[in-house]
């Protein structure tokens, strides 16, 4: 007698449906798993698209100079625009910026400079005084005069001839400011006539005048005792008697090492003809070094 097949009991077909459901929802976690791991793909490369990779594919330079040549279409379209156009602005605020200053600063130290340039500027031109009595010295007896006859007397304010630059008059002496090399000039004028009541016949034989010595001294005074003698010329000259007077000038000018507090003075010969014309007879020094 054969008894009938029993079939799957409860608990296994509760086990089967267990394990179906965990097998379904792993594949379900699976493919959700990848969805979005796929999707984190695409944003990251649309950020490094849209971020230092944009800058990979054009030059930058070639970009700034025609942004605002570009349409609008391919502006909404080409995703790296944003980036570059505001890195562009960027750079150009930068250099605009730069610019600015590097001029300003240009400016500032150019002014600057040539306001040191002036502050310490040496330098002096003096011409002759018409007061001839009081620009020459009569006495011999000072030590410390030198050769000749010191003109005592310049003029030192004379509008467009004569200046001082940081540099003291006194005496008819400069007062060096400062040490350094300088360059020292001077020019006297002569001038020479004989007395009108002078008998031109009375000598037949003398064919000229007398001759006359002209020389100017250029002289510096320091702390020792005695002037010291700089610069030296001299001219002797004679001339036809029918001349009415005679004019001459000597000039001399050179570079020389001066300490400060130094004192440099012009002496001349022959006072009597020498003539303090503004233009002709001056004296002057600047520093140069």
């Amino acid at each position: 007698m054969r008894l009938p097949t029993a079939g799957p009991s409860t608990g296994q077909t509760c086990g089967l449906v267990l394990i179906s459901a965990v097998l379904l929802q792993s594949i379900c976690v699976a493919i959700t798993f990848l969805y979005f791991t796929n999707e984190l793909k695409q944003l990251q490369d649309t950020y490094s698209k849209s971020g230092i990779a944009c800058l990979m594919g054009e030059d930058l330079g070639t970009f700034i100079r025609h942004a605002d040549l570009n349409e609008n279409e391919e502006r909404e379209s080409d995703p790296c625009w944003q980036v570059k156009w505001q890195l562009g602005e960027l750079i150009k605020k930068m250099i605009s910026r730069n610019y600015e200053e590097n001029i300003s600063s240009a400016v500032k130290g150019t002014e600057e400079q040539g306001s040191q340039n002036h502050g310490h500027r040496i330098a002096a031109h003096l011409t002759g005084s018409r007061n001839k009595k009081s620009s020459l010295s009569t006495s011999n007896s000072s030590s410390r005069r030198g050769v000749g006859q010191k003109i005592n007397t310049w003029e030192p304010s004379r509008k467009d001839h004569s200046f001082l630059y940081n540099v003291e008059l006194k005496n008819g002496e400069l007062i060096i400011p400062r040490t350094g090399f300088y360059y020292i000039y001077s020019q006297t004028y002569f001038r020479f006539r004989e007395p009108e009541d002078e008998d031109s016949e009375s000598d037949p034989l003398a064919l000229s005048r007398n001759p006359k010595q002209m020389v100017q001294y250029v002289y510096k005074l320091t702390t020792y005792p005695e002037p010291i003698l700089l610069m030296k010329s001299a001219r002797t000259s004679c001339w036809s008697k029918k001349a009415e007077y005679g004019l001459y000038s000597i000039y001399q000018g050179g570079v020389f090492q001066l300490k400060r507090d130094d004192r440099i003075f012009v002496s001349v010969s022959n006072e009597d003809m020498v003539d303090m014309d503004k233009e002709a007879s001056f004296f002057g020094a600047f520093l140069i070094g």
